[in-house]
């Protein structure tokens, strides 16, 4: 069995989180510029087992995309062409940069780093995954 992998895509940076070989525990991996996403997914994948790839489906209150919802479609598109066997699932994201937030103060984790937005994204692709693996069950 191979890992799961998640993203929660962003204009600038993109987070991501990885399970474990058993894709039981979500953990945060690592946040990419978005521009070397693609180049960092294939180096991975050609590295690791991956079995699924999970993209966070922004959406409003009103159920309607998000802007960025267009940029993540075309990465898709491109993704599909450089890994084709690649499966790849969406999943709502909605609510998950507050949670991430939140879940980093009742962590503890101290304020100073709390500001640092490539923690916070890697953190939301974690929950996003973990949206993911419960929604499996």
């Amino acid at each position: 069995m191979g890992r799961i992998l998640a993203i929660d895509f962003g204009g600038k940076r993109t987070g991501i989180a990885v399970t474990d070989e058993l894709q039981i525990i979500a953990s945060g991996l690592t946040t990419v510029p978005t521009a070397e996403l693609l180049s960092f997914l294939k180096e991975y994948t050609s590295k690791e087992t991956v079995d699924a790839i999970v993209v966070g489906q922004p959406k409003r209150l009103n159920n309607e995309f998000s802007d960025i919802e267009a940029e993540i479609r075309l990465f898709i598109h491109k993704l599909k062409e450089e890994i084709p066997k690649m499966e790849i699932e969406r999943i709502d994201e909605r609510f998950t940069s507050k949670m991430a937030f939140q879940s980093m103060i009742d962590s503890g984790v101290k304020k100073k780093n709390r500001r640092k937005k490539e923690l916070l994204d890697e953190v939301s692709a974690t929950l996003i995954l973990q949206s993911y693996l419960h929604s499996k069950k």
